[in-house]
């Protein structure tokens, strides 16, 4: 379309290529969400039991039970469908949050848009670290290089300019290098990507730990349920020859058994964390990297940006030649050739913040400014190890500049100086490296412009001097620091900067162990054994590359550390990747960072990685405490339908599939719901993290849980055999053993909040719909007992208030107990 670069597309025009060729965006194969996930609930065992339970009540004559059952089955799949669609509803609202943005020009403004709103026409800023969301064609460029390995194989970077015949650019390659302007000429499927049939999102996800935990503990209970159902039917079957009642009986303990709660509890907390991080200004790419937050240990943060302001003023100048130092913190001082040089090697159109400093500086203090009268000739990006970057430029009259200037390092290797002068460089670049400043060198070439070589390398240096910049530490970072240790989590600051540098800035923010820096060389002449003994006690890496940054994180996890790494820039991808917890800048983050992370900071502030650690304990814990409940509650109902078969009691059917349904449908939103909304414990963020191979499902985890069962069930059946006794009726009998189990149920959700903490601690912890819920369970038990048609469809007798009150008491014994567990074993020991 030849569009203006300057104006880009109008809205008009927009709007009728976006009629034209659709959103950027590959077409995918239909389906609709709630047909899936409607396919979900009906496959899940409780509601086949459900449908095999109303089945056989209709054809026992039994219609009103077969309604109940019916009416049941839409209950729970109404419940499902609810929080599954609440959690889809949070995570679709991340991914959007996460999705990749492109920078356009339109109506002659610079805008940010969604990179599915691109159409053909669309004039595109690209910049480094941005993964290019569409086919186009290059406009105009500044020492532009892409990565295009995905379509081509070649790890190499290409380079691309305005005026090559290399100047088309493609979906989903990646910028390496500089920055250009280009025109989009496809989008969607009609991109080279799209049309060979790739996608960026082809990586399948793995399941977490506790994910493949829960798995296997519901397989176990589906095994198991279905061994007791063949039981009781056959058992109920012997005994009573009657087949469809022996069915109901088997299907009363196979509906018992099943702990279909616990997956749906997993997943709303998981997909809700990951919408409360979002609150908190932390965007999941994937809710299950909330169940990892909780377990971190250590820390790798980047420097710059993350520890530090990234505001990288100028504060110093070292003239090489005149042996002259400038300071630029007090007034203003005299026009000199390391700026200027410093001016001609960076980006015309700077968007690095040194860069902006230095072109700020040149026009500030330059007698005359000459940038409009020079046209590049040649751009060399930033590259080599140790990195440097070199321009060329020439004027109408043929005066010609070279500039470079990289890492110390790398600059001295490409001049003629001797090992003297370079040892006294280096010196002055460390005394400066120790106030904490990031120090670079400035040099120039006066090979002949119209004979450049293909390699900056192949060129040789007169070393002009040394350029410092101050960026201060964030305010708050001493006290996130201070917020991660209590936590009994490390920090260890990882950066591409001088050690002296990062030691200097570890000091300023007390960073544990400042004193002593490694460098990428050293991590990379280490073998495996001296490296994980360094990385326990060393937290200041220095001169940190790719390979030396992935060679750390992996030493860290050999040692059994679960690592967060921060990362900004293109080369973080693999760290990140290689990390427990990627974790991207949200301002500043390349897109390659944000698309390799599974944590985005939305304001690049560390500070919320501390209320994101402590949202991970949050939920891991109240995980836990929904799991301790369900199993403590379904104790006592797989057992008050199971011993009085096994006994040979007189009434051996007390629970009914009916009975055992309505039990479910209050367990279900009180661990679903009330868990999930309860605060953290107050010595959560001063306890030292969880090891990530803790299970929920062990012994020592549910050996509390399982006496509460045991306990509970003891006193239902106990208030029942004495009843039973007595010669009471077998509706009497089950009415109060159903209304001690309800009154236990009531306790055990106040008991359960808390294992360290004792009820009159948590009832003052804030949880609206805890009352709620709590009140609706009363009512439904109430109803139970004291509506005629309620009672009658429950099969109850009615009972008197004493009754009511020694059910009453006898659940809060048989649950209460607990709380001078609780008090025995952290009060008085945390006392001695």
């Amino acid at each position: 379309m030849n569009t203006d670069i300057k104006k880009g597309l109008t809205d008009a025009q927009v709007q009728m290529l976006r009629e034209k060729h659709g959103k950027n965006q590959t077409t995918e194969k239909n389906r609709s969400v709630f047909l899936h996930a409607l396919k979900d609930v009906v496959t899940e065992p409780l509601f086949i039991l459900l449908v095999f339970a109303a089945l056989i009540y209709f054809l026992s004559g039994e219609i009103q039970e077969g309604i109940i059952m019916i009416a049941s089955l839409f209950f729970v799949a109404g419940i499902s469908l609810y929080q599954e669609n609440r959690s889809r509803n949070a995570v679709e609202t991340l991914k959007k949050l996460a999705a990749p943005q492109a920078t356009v020009i339109r109506n002659g403004q610079q805008q940010i848009i969604p990179s599915e709103e691109l159409v053909p026409g669309d004039i595109l800023l690209l910049e480094d670290g941005n993964s290019i969301p569409a086919d186009g064609i290059i406009r105009e460029s500044h020492d532009f290089s892409v990565n295009e390995s995905i379509l081509t194989g070649e790890s190499l970077s290409v380079d691309k300019n305005a005026s090559d015949t290399n100047n088309l650019i493609f979906q989903g390659t990646l910028v390496v290098g500089g920055a250009c302007v280009a025109e989009v000429t496809a989008t969607a499927d009609q991109t080279a990507l799209g049309k060979i049939g790739k996608t960026m999102q082809s990586v399948e996800e793995s399941k977490t730990p506790l994910q493949l935990q829960i798995k296997r503990f519901v397989q176990y209970m589906v095994g198991f349920g279905i061994i007791a159902f063949i039981t009781v039917w056959t058992l109920n079957y012997l005994s009573t020859r009657n087949l469809l009642d022996s069915l109901l009986s088997g299907l009363t303990i196979a509906m018992s058994v099943l702990p279909e709660e616990i997956p749906v509890a997993f997943s709303t907390f998981m997909a809700l964390g990951a919408y409360h991080l979002y609150k908190k200004k932390v965007i999941a790419r994937s809710p299950h990297t909330v169940e990892t937050l909780g377990a971190a240990t250590v820390i790798c943060s980047d420097k710059t940006g993350t520890i530090t302001e990234n505001a990288m003023q100028l504060a110093v100048i070292y003239d090489y030649r005149k042996e002259q130092t400038y300071n630029y913190t007090e007034g203003t001082p005299p026009f000199n050739e390391v700026l200027e040089y410093a001016m001609w090697a960076s980006e015309i159109t700077p968007f690095d913040n040194m860069e902006k400093a230095i072109h700020a500086w040149y026009e500030k203090s330059s007698p005359q400014d000459v940038r409009q009268a020079f046209h590049p000739v040649r751009e060399y990006p930033l590259g080599g190890k140790p990195p440097i970057m070199t321009h060329a430029f020439q004027d109408d009259k043929g005066n010609s500049v070279i500039a470079c200037k990289g890492s110390v390092e790398g600059v001295l290797q490409q001049t003629s100086l001797s090992a003297e002068e370079r040892s006294r460089i280096q010196q002055v670049a460390a005394s400066y490296a120790a106030k904490g400043y990031r120090i670079l060198a400035v040099a120039k070439s006066v090979h002949d412009i119209h004979q450049l070589p293909d390699s900056q390398h192949a060129l040789s240096f007169e070393l002009l001097g040394l350029i410092g910049f101050y960026d201060p530490p964030k305010e708050n970072i001493r006290e996130v620091l201070q917020d991660f240790y209590r936590a009994g989590i490390e920090v260890k600051m990882i950066t591409g900067d001088y050690a002296e540098t990062a030691m200097a800035i570890a000091g300023q923010i007390q960073l544990h162990n400042n004193s002593v820096a490694v460098t990428g060389n050293e991590v990379m002449t280490m073998d495996e054994k001296s490296l994980q003994q360094t990385v326990k006690t060393c937290n200041v890496f220095a001169r940190m590359f790719p390979e030396a940054k992935m060679k750390v994180i992996q030493a860290l996890k050999t040692n059994g550390e679960v690592v967060a790494m921060t990362g900004d820039g293109v080369n973080d991808g693999p760290a990140l990747k290689a990390a427990h917890i990627g974790i991207a800048m949200g301002l500043r983050g390349s897109e390659t960072a944000k698309k390799a992370a599974s944590l985005i900071i939305m304001d690049d502030d560390l500070g919320h990685m501390v209320n994101a650690v402590a949202l991970g304990r949050r939920i891991y814990e109240n995980l836990k405490k929904a799991i301790q409940y369900i199993i403590s509650i379904h104790i006592p109902i797989i057992l008050i339908v199971t011993i009085p078969l096994l006994l040979s009691w007189t009434f051996t059917d007390i629970f009914t599939p009916i009975h055992v349904i309505f039990l479910e449908l209050i367990m279900g939103p009180t661990c679903s719901i009330i868990f999930e909304r309860e605060p953290i414990e107050a010595d959560s963020m001063q306890k030292k993290p969880r090891k990530m191979t803790t299970t929920f499902f062990s012994l020592r985890e549910l050996s509390i849980s399982i006496i509460q069962g045991l306990v509970i069930t003891a006193a239902c059946l106990g208030i029942g055999y004495v009843y039973l006794q007595k010669g009471y009726d077998q509706p009497h009998v089950r009415t109060i053993i159903y209304a001690t189990l309800l009154f236990s149920n009531l306790f055990l959700t106040l008991a359960n909040r808390s294992f360290r903490y004792s009820i009159f601690t948590t009832l003052r912890y804030k949880n609206n719909l805890l009352p709620i819920v709590l009140a609706l369970s009363v009512a439904v038990l109430l109803a139970s007992l004291y509506v005629p048609p309620v009672r009658n469809l429950f099969d109850f007798s009615p009972i008197s208030g004493q009754e009511v009150a020694l059910s009453l008491g006898i659940a809060f014994a048989a649950v209460m107990w607990v709380e001078i567990y609780k008090y025995i074993k952290y009060q008085i020991s945390d006392r001695k």
